[in-house]
């Protein structure tokens, strides 16, 4: 089956996804100050919850069947608990070099488990453009002035990718039976339960916290989570999993701007030709070949248009 084009408003929406996702860096970094990995993660995902509650009610979408709320009950735990905790808990231990490297696995492990599990083809040139964006990426993270080691730590983010490209995924057959609001609204509530166990202290650590950081946590819990997973799920819903998620590869150039411009960390020349890699990489994942014009035996040429 052909891979379907990506239109303006996919490619809006991936845009949408990214840069609120890309921001999210910060503001977790921002928010571990004064909260435990397990806070932040349930602070996050309830804050998702209650918008995307709130946008149930007001748009009365349609909801999911009963006998999907198993497995939307496990791609939630997995893709959402399961993906935050093992982050926070990593970068509390690693460097953010080496979360950000192996988080971009990310498109990789999503288009290997698309063409397992939902039977999508994967063309060489799809191949070869995540190979060329993986370059890249690494190249912007080892610009980045920052140690890059691997330690037993980054287990949990290669875990992170796991339970990502799964969420990605198992996600996809469900979009045709049901709304995209109601399949990710359904998979949050799951998420926010699985995760309720590690915020037990969350009442204290928010009466001790600044404003600042408690901003911090709404910021997450708004912007990176309801918004971006909305406008990544209607994306992938208009075009296949694999070629919506080499889109991911964009996430650490564009973190590096957000640096720049709100952090002050101005990239080197490195950084600037590593996001050039990566987005000619993604290009080239997205390329599709052209139809060969038919021949025909009556006529030797043909006129143009």
């Amino acid at each position: 089956m052909e891979t379907p084009r990506l239109d303006g408003r996919t490619l809006a929406l991936i845009g949408v996804a990214l840069v609120t996702w890309s921001s999210a860096y910060a503001a977790i970094a921002f928010a571990l100050s004064a909260f435990t990995p397990g806070e932040v993660a349930f602070a996050r995902l309830s804050i998702g919850s209650l918008c995307f509650a709130l946008w149930l009610l007001a748009k009365r979408p349609v909801l999911p069947a009963r006998r999907d709320w198993p497995q939307l009950a496990a791609l939630g735990v997995i893709g959402l608990t399961v993906y935050h905790l093992a982050l926070n808990y990593a970068e509390t231990r690693i460097a953010s070099g080496t979360a950000a490297i192996l988080i971009s696995l990310v498109p990789a492990a999503t288009a290997a488990l698309s063409a397992l599990w939902l039977r999508e083809r994967l063309p060489a040139r799809t191949l070869a453009g995540l190979g060329v964006a993986l370059v890249g990426v690494v190249m912007v993270v080892l610009a980045s002035g920052k140690q890059v080691t691997f330690e037993p730590m980054a287990a949990l983010v290669l875990l992170s990718v796991i339970a990502s490209a799964i969420y990605f995924v198992g996600q996809k057959p469900l979009f045709a039976r049901s709304s995209v609001f109601g399949v990710t609204a359904f998979t949050f509530f799951a998420g926010t339960l699985g995760a309720l166990p590690f915020a037990t202290h969350l009442p204290q650590a928010l009466a001790a916290a600044p404003w600042p950081r408690i901003g911090a946590l709404l910021w997450l819990g708004f912007a990176p989570t309801f918004v971006g997973y909305i406008a990544w799920n209607v994306a992938i819903h208009r075009s296949s999993a694999s070629q919506v998620s080499s889109f991911i590869y964009f996430s650490p150039p564009i973190a590096v701007l957000i640096g720049w411009f709100w952090l002050g960390e101005r990239p080197v020349l490195l950084t600037l030709i590593g996001g050039a890699v990566t987005v000619g990489g993604v290009i080239l994942a997205n390329l599709r070949r052209r139809p060969m014009p038919a021949r025909t035996t009556l006529e030797p040429r043909t006129c143009g248009r």
